[in-house]
C-alpha cells in the first residue's frame, strides 16, 4: 500500500510535468495529494457514481470522466500546493494519474 501511495505521488509529479495548467509545488505536496485522492476515491467517488448512475448509463460510461474530473477538482481544492487551471485540465490529469497507477499496478502485481 505504501508503494502504491508513492506511485500515485509520482503520477502527480509526472502529470505536472506533462500537462500545462496543472501545478504541484513539490514532492511533499504530491504525497499529500495522493493521500487525499485515495481517500476521495474510497469515500466520495462511489457516492457520486451512485448518484449519477443514470447519466453514466445514458452516456455509455463516458460520464465517469466527468466524475473523475470532479474528484480531482476536489483534491486540488483540499490540498494546498496543487493547482489546476480549469475543469478540462482536471479531467486530463485524472486520466494520466489513473493510467500511471494502472501501469504501476500491473508491474507491481
Amino acid at each position: 500500500m505504501l508503494l502504491a501511495w508513492l506511485w500515485s505521488a509520482l503520477a502527480f509529479l509526472l502529470a505536472a510535468l506533462v500537462v500545462p495548467g496543472f501545478r504541484v509545488d513539490g514532492f511533499w505536496h504530491a504525497l499529500l495529494a495522493a493521500l487525499v485522492l485515495g481517500f476521495c476515491n474510497a469515500l466520495v467517488r462511489p457516492v457520486i457514481i451512485l448518484l449519477t448512475w443514470p447519466l453514466t448509463v445514458l452516456t455509455l460510461g463516458l460520464f465517469l470522466l466527468v466524475v473523475n474530473g470532479l474528484v480531482m477538482t476536489l483534491v486540488v481544492w483540499l490540498v494546498p500546493g496543487v493547482a489546476v487551471a480549469n475543469f478540462g485540465v482536471a479531467i486530463v490529469v485524472a486520466i494520466i494519474i489513473a493510467l500511471v497507477n494502472a501501469i504501476a499496478g500491473r508491474l507491481l502485481g
